[in-house]
C-alpha cells in the first residue's frame, strides 16, 4: 500500500520507504498530535520528532533498536507529553531550539537555525521558523535519491500557517519565515509533515499563500 499520511488516533501506523530513511507517522493524545520515528535504512539508527503523547505506544514502535535523539518542534505541552519517559527509558538526547527550551519538562540539548541532527548516516537541518512559538523550527531531510521531506511542527499545516493567537506581529513573523525560509527555498514536490492531521506537498499549497497573508492567519 502507498504512503499517504493518513493516521487517526489510537490507529495504525502509516509507513514511507525512502531510499535512506523509514519515516513511520502515528497519531496520539487526545489532540490527534503527530509523532514521526526516522530510522536510518543503513545503520538501524533511529530519532523521534516530537514524543507527544501515550509514551507506552511510542516506546513500542521505537523498539529493541533504541533511539539516538527525540527533537521536539515547539515547546507547547502537547507536543511533549511523553519526552520525559521516552527519555529515561531509551537514554536518548533531548533536542529543541534554544528559545524554546526553557518550556520543556526536562533540560535538552539545544538547537539553533542551520545546525544538524545525526540520523544514522543521514542528516536534518534544523531550520527555526518563528512566530507560533519563539523557538519553533522545521527539519528538513534531503532525499538523496529523491525530494525533500519537511517535519513542520505547528509552524504549517495543509490550508495555512500554525496559531498565533491573530497577534499581527507574530503572524508577520511567522508567514515570512514560512514564505522565505521554506517556500522560497525549496521545490513544489517537497513533502510535508505537520503536527497534527494530514500531509501535503509545498506545490499544493503555494498558489494559497497570498491569501493566508490576507487574511491575517
Amino acid at each position: 500500500m502507498s504512503y499517504t499520511g493518513d493516521v487517526t488516533p489510537g490507529g495504525p501506523p502509516a509507513v514511507r520507504e525512502l531510499d535512506r530513511l523509514t519515516v513511520t507517522k502515528v497519531s496520539v493524545g487526545p489532540m490527534d498530535n503527530n509523532a514521526y520515528l526516522l530510522r536510518c535504512r543503513d545503520t538501524g539508527a533511529q530519532v523521534l520528532v516530537d514524543a507527544a503523547n501515550e509514551a507506552p505506544r511510542l516506546l513500542d514502535l521505537i523498539g529493541d533498536a533504541g533511539l539516538t535523539s527525540v527533537v521536539t518542534t515547539h515547546r507547547h505541552m502537547d507536543h511533549w507529553v511523553a519526552l520525559e519517559e521516552v527519555v529515561a527509558t531509551t537514554g536518548a538526547s533531548a533536542l529543541v531550539h534554544a528559545d524554546d527550551a526553557e518550556g520543556l519538562p526536562i533540560a535538552a540539548q539545544t538547537l539553533t537555525d542551520g545546525d544538524t541532527v545525526a540520523v544514522g548516516d543521514q542528516t536534518l537541518e534544523v531550520i527555526h521558523v518563528k512566530g507560533h512559538t519563539p523557538g519553533s523550527i522545521a527539519l528538513l531531510y534531503r532525499d538523496p535519491a529523491g525530494t525533500p521531506h519537511l517535519f513542520t511542527g505547528d509552524s504549517l499545516f495543509p490550508g495555512g500557517v500554525g496559531n498565533t493567537d491573530r497577534d499581527p506581529e507574530r503572524f508577520g513573523q511567522l508567514i515570512d519565515d514560512v514564505e522565505h525560509k521554506l517556500f522560497d527555498r525549496l521545490p513544489d514536490e517537497t513533502w510535508f509533515y505537520p503536527g497534527h492531521g494530514a500531509d501535503s506537498t509545498l506545490g499544493a499549497e503555494r498558489a494559497s499563500l497570498p491569501q493566508w497573508r490576507a487574511r491575517g492567519w
